[in-house]
Parts: C-alpha cells; structure tokens; sequence
C-alpha cells in the first residue's frame, strides 16, 4: 500500500479511526520511512544473458539485493510483481525494447528510477529515453565506477522523493485528522475577521443552530445574536487579547432556527451558549492593532442546564399542578409591594381566597378530577387580573391575590365581586357539571398590617368570618375579628392540652329496640370537660381537632376508653350490650391503624359481632382506594360498618353496593323533618327502601318526639336512638340503665326518667 492511498477523504467514524492509527504509527501507514535502514532492490535488464549475469555480479558484490529479467517482457512482468528501488535497462532488445518498458512504467505509475545502460549512444536514443521517464544514461561498454556512481545517484534521488512523499502525506493527514476533530467538535468552533465577520464555522453550526456554513460565512456575528446580549458579545466578539487573559465561560444566546420540541416548556428560539474567544495576530510576538486579523473562538451548547436551572427556579417558585406562583414567591412579591407601597405612601389589598364545595368534589369524584378542577379555577381567576397583580395557589384549595396599587376599597370590590361572578358559571369536566364558590377575605395595607405575614394572617381572618356566615361572598377584614381567631387558636392548644391532661370523657347514648324498648347498644360519644368553661359538647371542638389532624389522637381516646368500660361492664355481668364507636378518616387512612385497632379491642374481651363501626359516607369516599379495603378487613374479622348521617353524602348507589357496611344509620336532619302529616318524610321513605333492598339494617339518630318513633316504627326501622329516650350519659349511669331496662314503656306512651346529660 502506498503513502498516498491513506490520504483519503474521512468519511465517517471508522474512517477517522484509521487515520488516527496511521497518524499515531511511526510510518504514517504507508511505505517504510526512508530513513529507516534497509538493503536497495535492484531490477536488471537486458537481452544477453552473459551481460546480464555479469550486471548482476557487480551490482551484488557491492550488496545491493538483485531481480534479474532476460528480456522487456520478462521485465515487465517482474515490475507488475513487486516494486523496486532502481531499474537498470537495456534499450535495444528483441520483442519489447527498453523504450516499451519506460513506456510501460509511466503509464503504471511505477515510481522506480530508471538507469539506461544501453549501446545505443546517438543523441536521438539518449534523448527519448530521458523523455520516457530515464533517470540516467550509461553507456555500453561501461565502467564500472561509472555505472555504481550512476546507480549511487539514483538510489539518493529516489530517496529524497521518498522523503518528499512521506511528508506530504503525513501533512496531509494531518490536515484532515485535525479538520475532522474541527467539525466532529461538540462544540462550535468559529473564526471572525478584523471585522466580525465569519470566516470559518465549523460543521456543528448545522445542528446547532440550523444554519449551512456558507450562509454565515461573510456575515457579521451580531445577525445571530439574541438583543439582550448584544453588549456582552461585542466584548466577546471583538475580543484582542490571547492567552489567560482571553475571554472564557461568557454565557450569551444565539439564534437558532432548529424546530421547539414541545416536550422542553422552557426552550426557545435561542440556544444558550458558552463561550470563549481569543485574538488571533499575523505576528503572535507582535501584537498591534496593524498585526491584529481577527478573533478565533469555541461556543458550547448549554441550553439543557439552562433550562433545567430554569425548570428547578419555577419548581421553587410555583405550583406544580396550576403553575401559579406558590407561597415562597408570593412572599417575595408581597414584601416587595409593601416596601413600595409604604415609600409612595399607597395602599396594596391581600386577598384570602377559600373554594367551597371544593371538598365534596374531591371526595365523590377523586382527587384527579379536583385537580383537573383547581386547574380550571385558577385559569378563571387569572381572567379577573390586572396587569401588575399576582395570583398564588397558597395550597390545597386555597388561592391567595396580591393586588398593588389600590386606591380604594371600591377598586378591590370590583375584583372580588368578578371572582364570584366568574366562578358561579359551572365546570363541566368529563361530563360532571361542578360547581364552587369562593369565601374571600380582604386584608388593606396598612390598616390590617404592614408586613407579609400580618396582611396574609388577616385575610385569612376575614375569610373564615365569610365561611361562619354561610360562604361565596367577601368580607374585609376588621380589628375586631381578631378576637374570635386568638378564641380558635386558644382553643386549639387547650385541646391539645386536654389530650395529655385527660380532660376528655366518653359519654355513651343508647340505641333501643323499638320490638321490646330494650337497650341493644350504645354509641360513644366524646365530651370535653373544660376546667374553665365546663362540659362542652363535641360540636365546639370537633372540627378543630378534624382541621389541626387532633381527631386522629381524640378518635383512638375515645375508642380505648369505651373497650374499657366495656371490659368492666363485662366483668359485673352487663357485658352483652353492642357498642358503636366513630372512626375518621384521618384515622382510618394512617399506616398500622388496623393493627393499633385490633390490639386495642382484643383487651377488651369484646366479641367482634358486639363491635359497630360507624363511618360517614363522605369520610368513605375521601379516599375509596384506601379506605375500603380496610373496611373489608374490619368486616372480614366480624366487626360491623355502619354509615353514619347516611343521606348527607354524595355516594351513589353502585358506591354503596360496594362497601363493606351492614347498617345505614339515617341522619337527625332527617328524622327531624318528619310531622304529623308526615309530608316531608319522603328522604326516610326512600333510604328505609334501600335498606330492605339491600338487606342492610336500620337505625335512625336524633328521634325526640313520638310522631317521630311512631313514624319509624311503622316504616320498619328497628332501631333509634335519641332524646325520647336517653341523652348521651356516663358510663356510671349508663350502667343503671343496662340493669333496668327503663325503655319499654315509652314505647307504650309512658315518659322515660333518665339522669341529664348532652
């Protein structure tokens, strides 16, 4: 293989890893270096075989390694074998003469040299052997001093050329190993003239950016710059120095005419870039403005860490689910809007927005249909902002509204008013017409507070006197609602406070039979008694411990205390009576509830068909896929489900069928609608016929007059609980009633004679 057959265009990968395993050899891949020692290969020709022998006897004992040809056929024949250093050649032979050779060798591009040693002296010989291709002409009958002085001659020129041949060829290869690791670079490499023209690009520019090398060549840098960093690259651009001083790591964009990809939200028509430049001198020891030539260059694509320090920024700033700005911004914005606000002597509004109804959807439809509905909400509420306003999602489904520069109250009503008017309308999502509203609470700067917190704690203030008042409406927030929260927050620690110091008693109503008017249960029931305020009943507390996550601690109190009491009413002989007790859902969805459950009521010596489990229907469906596996279990170990308020929720019939539950209890709202003339108690009709054609049992809360008992009675229920008969009592006097069994007689018009209690 010859020296000039590496030097090849490089097409592809492989091909630059040959050449770099030619470059990297000490030969260049080709013939042996010239330099390197080796032993010259001489081809002698001629037609007389004595001359021939005698050629070779001269040349061999001077330790030159020899071929011999008898003739121009053989010759030729040995030249199209192999190659040789030195031909020495006979002009007049029969057949084919040394011309026919000469002739031969130029057109095979044989690069031998070629010695004529030949009788033939006439000028015109000479002349046309030379034109041949002949290196030199030695005359028969030769001298042997002349004739190796002629072949010494040759075999120096044909080294040189060998020489010459090699370094070209390792310069050529040179070239293009380094113009391929130009244009397979990662990076754009560029050259810019004295004027900021391109003059080089390498071929990244093609996928960088989308553009061919020959549009750009002879184009000013400026024409693919993004405006905002049109300062930075004229430093960059222009760039003079060399060396450590040069400019590196400057991040600036460039235009690109690449197509977006939709699965990238933060790309755009501009790739981030990093570059470095450096001045490139005609005399580099010389560095003047006459020997300056341009500025020589590398830019890096970092648009994906751009883009993901973009992606991690609005990820700490906004809401994931609405991309709204979240709380920490919000924050940001609002002591920013304060601190303008106080030096231009305005007034800002803070508005505290609550959604109602929100929780009913979330809880009957799932939690993937109340995100598709936050999402819905926030892009209406985006539709009532002024330009300078911010809208944040503060969490769940609360939504807070900076509004700087206001100038009256007047201007923060017209927005509140156009929420409400916007989220009236209803949302139809997969079919499911939805409806919200919104309590809103208003906080002005500065009468309600002048820092973040004060404004957002106020708005948050006047927005739960809005939902105390029957919600979706507004309500600006006075001083003198400071009083009913610190009473919350008070409450809330006295509760927490009331956990550890066993304020909490369990009261228990029982639940009679309306065939005998015996007791054949009793539900626990939770009372705080306050050291201040006295007994308080649980619906004073029991939606804060539901809102600060206490009803997880109070539930599991009130659940070991009635197993308790349970156990020694056992032991007197009073331990056959059922007993119900409510589970939350906050309880019910905590890891090892079940296990904590079991160990709890196996003390009890309880067994499992004495248990009912009483559970809402809307703590059911707050989370169906936790939840009611865990129900089958209760059930599967014996324990009995009730739903409480049944009526009140939002679970359908074919949610119904699926639940573990032996028993609808009916709501006190209800009962309490029944009259004399019985007109209004259709709601009761219906869920007595469910019952039956559910094969589920009934019992019904909240019964305090006898045409209430005696409606229920002849409908079919079985069983009531309720003021007719007994209050919520302690266990002590409870226990009087299990020995007495005081109630069948009221089923017969007599009055009951309980001890009061709540």
């Amino acid at each position: 293989m010859s020296l000039k057959s590496e030097a090849e265009p490089v097409q592809s990968p492989a091909d630059f890893e040959r050449l770099l395993q030619v470059a990297m050899s000490d030969d260049g891949g080709g013939e042996a270096d010239p330099s390197a020692e080796q032993v010259p290969l001489l081809l002698l020709v001629d037609d007389k075989p004595e001359l021939l022998q005698s050629l070779s006897e001269l040349v061999r004992a001077h330790g030159y390694r020899v071929v011999e040809a008898l003739g121009g056929r053989a010759a030729i024949d040995a030249l199209g074998k192999q190659s040789f250093d030195v031909v020495l050649l006979d002009l007049i032979m029969p057949e084919l003469s040394g011309h026919d050779v000469l002739e031969f060798a130029a057109r095979k591009g044989i690069n031998a040299k070629f010695v004529v040693v030949s009788g033939d002296t006439s000028f015109a010989g000479a002349r046309d052997a030379l034109t041949r291709g002949a290196f030199d002409f030695v005359k028969k009958p030769y001298e042997a001093a002349e004739l190796l002085a002629a072949l010494e001659k040759a075999l120096r020129h044909r080294e040189l050329e060998q020489r010459n041949v090699h370094m070209e060829n390792r310069l050529l290869m040179s070239e293009q190993l380094h113009r391929f690791i130009v244009n397979s670079s990662p990076d754009l490499v560029y050259i810019l003239d004295r004027n900021g023209c391109f003059s080089f690009l390498n071929d990244r520019i093609e996928t960088l950016l989308g553009y061919r090398k020959e549009e750009l060549v002879g184009r000013h840098y400026s024409e693919l710059v993004h405006e905002e960093d049109l300062d930075a690259a004229r430093n960059l651009f222009n760039e003079r120095r060399t060396g450590g001083r040069a400019a590196q790591n400057t991040e600036l964009r460039l235009r690109s005419r690449r197509a977006r990809s939709t699965e990238r939200p933060f790309q755009s028509q501009f790739v981030w870039m990093d570059l470095t430049a450096q001045g490139v001198y005609s005399d580099h020891t010389e560095r003047t403005r006459a020997n300056f030539r341009g500025t020589y260059g590398t830019a890096r694509d970092i648009s994906e860490r751009k883009e993901a320090e973009q992606v991690i920024n609005f990820q700490a700033y906004h809401d994931l689910l609405t991309h709204l700005p979240n709380r920490a911004l919000l924050r940001d914005r609002l002591s920013l809007a304060i601190a303008q606000a106080a030096r231009n002597k305005r007034r800002l509004a803070v508005m505290f927005l609550d959604l109602d109804r929100f929780k009913i959807v979330n809880d009957t439809l799932g939690h993937t249909m109340g995100d598709r509905l936050l999402k819905a909400v926030s892009n209406r509420l985006q539709g009532c902002l002024r330009k300078g306003d911010t809208l944040s999602r503060f969490g769940g489904d609360e939504f807070t509204l900076l509004l700087p520069e206001v100038r009256t109250r007047d201007d923060v009503v017209v927005i509140a008013e156009k929420i409400l008017d916007k989220l009236a309308a209803p949302f139809v999502i997969d079919g499911h017409e939805l409806f919200v509203g919104a309590s809103i609470g208003v906080a002005m700067y500065p009468e309600a507070g002048d820092s973040v917190e004060s404004l957002i704690q106020s708005a948050d203030i006047a927005m739960y006197h809005v939902k105390g008042r029957g919600k979706n409406g507004y309500q600006f927030f006075a001083e003198e609602m400071n009083s009913k929260f610190s009473t919350r927050l008070s409450l809330e620690r006295e509760l927490r406070n009331a956990l550890t110091s066993g304020e909490l008693r369990v009261f228990y109503q029982p639940q009679v039979s309306l065939d005998d008017g015996h007791i054949v249960g009793v539900e626990a029931l939770v009372r705080w008694q306050h050291p201040r305020l006295g007994l308080i009943a649980p619906a004073d507390f029991l939606s804060v411990a539901e809102e600060t996550g206490l009803i997880t601690q109070v539930d599991e109190w009130v659940q070991a205390r009635a197993f308790q009491d349970i156990g020694e009413w056992r032991r007197v002989g009073l331990g056959n009576v059922r007993l119900s007790v409510n589970i939350s859902a906050q309880q019910l969805e905590q890891d090892g509830f079940l296990e904590r459950f079991f160990t709890a009521f196996v003390g009890s010596g309880m067994a499992p068909e004495q248990l009912k489990i009483e559970i809402t229907e809307n703590a059911i469906m707050k989370d169906i896929e936790v939840i009611v596996p865990k129900l089958r279990e209760m059930r599967r170990r014996g324990l009995r489900i009730a739903i409480d308020d049944f009526g009140t929720g939002y679970s359908s019939l074919s949610y119904l069928q699926q639940f573990p539950i032996s028993t609808l209890k009916i709501d006190r709202s209800f009962v309490g609608d029944i009259r004399a003339d019985r007109s209004d108690a259709s709601i009761i009709n219906a869920i007595v016929a469910m019952a039956k054609g559910l094969k589920l049992d009934l019992i019904a809360e909240g019964v305090e007059t006898r045409t209430q008992l005696n409606y229920l009675k002849s409908q079919g229920c079985k069983e009531v609980q309720g003021f007719i008969f007994s209050r919520a009592i302690p266990a002590p006097e409870l226990m009087g009633l299990l020995r007495n069994n005081p109630f069948a007689g009221v089923l017969r018009g007599e009055p009951a004679v309980v001890a009061s209690a709540i």
